[in-house]
């Protein structure tokens, strides 16, 4: 089983009778699974049954769904308000017009505001139950083409993380065969430090600097760091051969991840490996913001 992004997008439309319709349906990158839904007036609850599914098919992410819907054009009918019309016939009739005013003609009755309508012949889309049988038809289709275009980038992303595990692995081994951290290159170290300080002066015990050497190795010791390091890419790894939503688990080892890398560089006690610990946290932040679109 593949992993799969929080990120995809997809569309599904049709016509139905008079109807022309169309789904879409976006998701993004989100710490838990929250889906916002926008529907014509008349169809909130073909909405909100689609929301239901949606949630039931994912596991993370921020979605919003949109559907639009359209009529086609067709010839409005024309009706007389049969009671507009013989109500200004009746008040015509009680009028007395002076000489140089004609009677109101027909087609000047037709002109007033309300007694000819336009019968479009309005129906609530929701009423309509080819229309939301279609509908319903068309979401389990949209979720499966959102579901797939998920999938495919979460392909792409595996392949990147994967990499970056692998340039983690690479550095630890790196910073492990680092010899700025042998006892022997502190004690190096530590005794010409020393011996700049003293100048020529009384020069210490020997065993005593030995000693102090082999304490501040032992502080410096990042055997447990790499050791955790070795351990969260074979768990990385097997969280992407498992597939499925791994998203979280994945987030929590890149936490980890920084934590061991920042420890790392705070033993580091030499240039050599303070540059690998550098460029291991580099990566390590690469991975999780990868890791934040894994669902």
């Amino acid at each position: 089983m593949s992993i799969a992004s929080m990120t995809g997008f997809a569309r599904e439309a049709g016509v139905t009778g008079s109807y022309q319709w169309a789904w879409e349906l976006k998701t993004v990158n989100g710490r838990g699974l929250e889906v916002r839904v926008r529907t014509p007036s008349g169809l909130d609850a073909i909405g909100e049954e689609a929301r239901g599914q949606i949630l039931k098919a994912l596991t993370r992410g921020q979605g919003q769904l949109n559907l639009s819907i359209s009529r086609a054009s067709s010839s409005p009918k024309l009706r007389v308000n049969q009671d507009v019309l013989q109500s200004l016939l009746t008040a015509i009739g009680g009028l007395t017009l002076p000489e140089n005013v004609k009677p109101a003609s027909l087609d000047g009755l037709l002109a007033v505001r309300g007694v000819v309508e336009l019968d479009e012949d309005a129906v609530d889309p929701g009423q309509d139950e080819a229309l939301t049988a279609a509908l319903r038809s068309g979401v389990a289709k949209l979720i499966d083409a959102l579901k797939a275009a998920r999938l495919k980038e979460g392909q792409a992303l595996a392949a990147v993380l994967r990499q970056q595990l692998d340039t983690i692995a690479a550095l630890v081994d790196e910073a492990e065969a680092c010899p700025a951290r042998q006892p022997e290159a502190i004690r190096a170290r530590l005794e010409a430090q020393i011996g700049e300080l003293l100048e020529g002066k009384a020069s210490l015990d020997p065993a005593r600097l030995h000693q102090e050497a082999v304490l501040i190795a032992a502080r410096a010791d990042i055997r447990e760091e790499i050791d955790r390091l070795r351990a969260h890419v074979d768990a990385a790894r097997g969280l992407l051969d498992e597939g499925g939503p791994v998203g979280r688990r994945l987030d929590f080892l890149a936490q980890e991840f920084g934590r061991e890398a920042n420890t790392l560089c705070a033993k580091a006690n030499d240039v050599a490996l303070s540059r690998i610990g550098l460029e291991l946290k580099a990566v390590i932040e690469q991975f999780r913001e990868q890791v934040q679109n894994v669902e």
